[in-house]
């Protein structure tokens, strides 16, 4: 699925958070299996803690590491 060439994608980067890429979207794993999220947005995780992964399921705010005093 090639993006129209009329306009970029948006892709909105959160430190804290997945990257948010405005969709459809198709995501190609390392061993080359491809997956489409055709929502309007798409969160792709980046702490790969997600059930999901690629796709956020926001399992990195449950996991949020303590800080040591």
């Amino acid at each position: 699925m090639p993006s129209k060439p009329e306009r970029p994608r948006r892709v909105t980067v959160d430190r804290e958070g997945p990257l948010l890429i405005e969709g459809p979207v198709e995501v190609v794993q390392e061993d080359g299996t491809v997956l489409i999220s055709r929502r309007f947005r798409a969160a792709i995780c980046t702490c790969r803690r997600s059930r999901t992964y690629p796709w956020c399921d926001t399992s990195h705010r449950r996991r949020a590491r303590r800080e040591s005093t």
